[in-house]
């Protein structure tokens, strides 16, 4: 998968935010760009990379 690289001259900037929801399967940890619709991911809690990892 290619990441488009574009930005629109008047495009918003992102405001991502993140959270761990609970579920009947187990908690969610998500992010998601909240000024977008449909730009967000979610993944198990324990499948979640640690913030070491992502340093």
């Amino acid at each position: 998968m290619v990441a488009d690289t574009t930005t629109a001259v008047d495009a918003q900037p992102a405001e991502v935010m993140a959270s761990v929801d609970p579920s009947p399967g187990g908690s969610r940890f998500v992010i998601a760009d909240i000024t977008r619709d449909g730009a967000w991911l979610s993944v198990g809690e324990r499948d979640a990379p640690d913030l070491p990892d992502w340093r």
